[in-house]
């Protein structure tokens, strides 16, 4: 037991060497007669248990961050209650000398200040994002145009066949490859209906509705789409969850340039976010002519967890939409409006 706990060190030293690790793993599993599994099954439990514990360390921070967060909330409202000669909530009102209490301690100049060590999007604008698009098992022609279509809305993005590959396999695959977006595209009948958006290497993971989508192959006559990096609009997402969204949907694209004539519009209504894809030329000194070049569709999120994909048995859910409530017909929840 003892040799084969010294080969289990021995062997994180050679993965951590790199090239050439598996052939002189081999060797010294044959001169001890233990075999190379072993050895090699040593190394990813040790990847396993270190990558366990850092989204153990990331959701302490991410939980730390929202009960702050909410404190914060509560001793506003009741420092609004105060300035105002209101009556202090009811929610708050056995709290509300301790909260009082607090707010003395409180200065100005910490307005808008986020967490940067926990922020999931701390690289977006530095780095661009390497954006990976796949479908589900056995997709139609149909799907495979589509995501084709994804593959040239996002610039620098790579498509990638399903195949037999699992979920799990395919995160551990772009984790090591750097990759920071896993795009899923998912069908009914040939007709697109879901899209899964995971932020890599922590999360979070966005999931939406596909409605009424409109692709390239489906116009004739289109010609080729630009591949520039575009220009975003973000319209209707102002409230928290939909600013959470904007963040979601706009760190996929890099850092545009100045002179690119390629626009990329999600326009929220009535929680229903509309992607529009045009490009425009100059027709005039202040004339502009704008063309549509495909594909449309509409988004609806439902669902936003913590975690990656491969983690949706045991991840938080962040967000998730109820539709089965009286009120949700009448709900909006990603705008202020």
């Amino acid at each position: 037991m003892a040799a084969l706990t010294t080969l289990g060190h021995s062997l994180r030293l050679l993965v951590a060497l790199g090239a050439g690790a598996s052939g002189l793993a081999n060797r010294l599993a044959t001169s001890i007669r233990c075999p190379p599994s072993y050895l090699w099954s040593c190394s990813t439990a040790a990847e396993l248990r270190r990558e366990a514990r850092l989204r153990r360390e990331y959701l302490y921070r991410k939980a730390r961050e929202e009960a702050q967060r909410v404190a914060q909330e509560k001793k506003e409202k009741v420092r609004r209650a105060l300035e105002e000669n209101r009556l202090i909530p009811t929610e708050l009102r056995r709290e509300a000398l301790a909260l009082q209490g607090s707010l003395e301690f409180d200065d100005a100049g910490g307005e808008g200040v986020t967490s940067h060590v926990d922020d999931e999007y701390r690289w977006a604008g530095v780095e661009d994002p390497k954006v990976m698009i796949t479908t589900s098992r056995d997709p139609s022609s149909r799907l495979k145009m589509f995501a084709k279509e994804l593959k040239l809305v996002f610039p620098g993005a790579q498509r990638m066949n399903r195949g037999r590959h699992e979920v799990g396999a395919l995160v551990r695959a772009c984790k090591a490859n750097g990759v920071t977006d896993l795009l899923v595209v998912h069908e009914h009948r040939g007709t697109p209906v879901g899209l899964i958006v995971s932020h890599l290497p922590f999360g979070p993971t966005a999931y939406f509705t596909l409605c009424n989508v409109v692709m390239r192959h489906d116009v004739p006559d289109l010609g080729t789409m630009s591949e520039a990096k575009p220009h975003l609009i973000m319209h209707g997402l102002s409230s928290r969850l939909g600013k959470r969204v904007s963040d979601i949907l706009r760190y996929l694209f890099p850092v545009p340039k100045d002179d690119s004539h390629r626009v990329i519009t999600f326009a929220n209504q009535d929680d229903y976010i509309s992607f529009r894809h045009h490009v425009y030329r100059k027709t005039g000194h202040r004339d502009v002519e704008l063309t549509e070049v495909g594909p449309r569709f509409e988004l609806k999120l439902y669902m936003i967890r913590l975690g990656t994909l491969e983690q949706e048995a045991t991840a938080d859910v962040e967000w998730r939409w109820h539709p089965y409530t009286n009120t949700a017909r009448k709900r909006v929840f990603l705008s202020t409006e």
